[in-house]
């Protein structure tokens, strides 16, 4: 009998401790950092179709995204994009001549140098021109709205078309790929 008790015993504990470990797994996916799959080019080469990655929800609990963040936001009820944050509130951005001009003032892009000799450009751009204004017709991007732009600019769905991102919709920074296992570890 007492062999019988011990054992319901052991089972209980061990039930137990499933369920906690359960319920803290739980609230660190829901909470802390989640699982999400690159869908489609718009990253390359930075990030590839199908890369799976790690997404810390927690960053901007704490802190407002920066640019060059690389970031998970719902563009739609049911999609969600992975771009890259090139403007922040109060920047002015623009296009022009292949260059990024934020608040006036010239910025290097080093992760597109690997995509920008690939195409071997010539007198081609990879980025063709745009204003601020011309696209949403600001002179700044207001509080509580990023501008995101995909690393494959030729081919990217992103503030050029769907317009400035609200803060809101960022679900978290993302910059650790997982798999595939030859590409695992960290993206700039």
């Amino acid at each position: 009998m007492d062999q019988t008790k011990k054992e319901k015993n052991e089972l209980w504990e061990w039930g137990k401790a499933l369920f906690v470990a359960l319920a803290v797994a739980g609230l660190i996916r829901f909470f802390l950092f989640a699982p999400v799959v690159v869908d489609g080019e718009s990253m390359m080469p930075t990030l590839e179709n199908e890369d799976r990655m790690l997404v810390n929800k927690i960053g901007y609990f704490i802190g407002e995204p920066e640019r060059s963040d690389i970031v998970v936001f719902h563009a739609t009820k049911d999609k969600d994009y992975i771009k890259r944050v090139i403007g922040v509130p109060g920047d002015y951005v623009a296009y022009e001549n292949d260059q990024l001009y934020i608040n006036v003032k010239a910025q290097g892009e080093p992760y597109l140098s690997s995509l920008k000799e690939q195409y071997n450009l010539g007198s081609g751009t990879l980025t063709e021109d745009f204003t601020l204004e011309g696209l949403t017709e600001l002179d700044k991007i207001p509080e509580g709205y990023v501008f995101v732009l995909g690393d494959n600019r030729r081919s990217s769905t992103d503030s050029r078309i769907i317009g400035l991102v609200p803060i809101t919709n960022i679900t978290g920074s993302t910059n650790y790929v997982f798999w595939p296992l030859n590409e695992m570890g960290f993206v700039e």
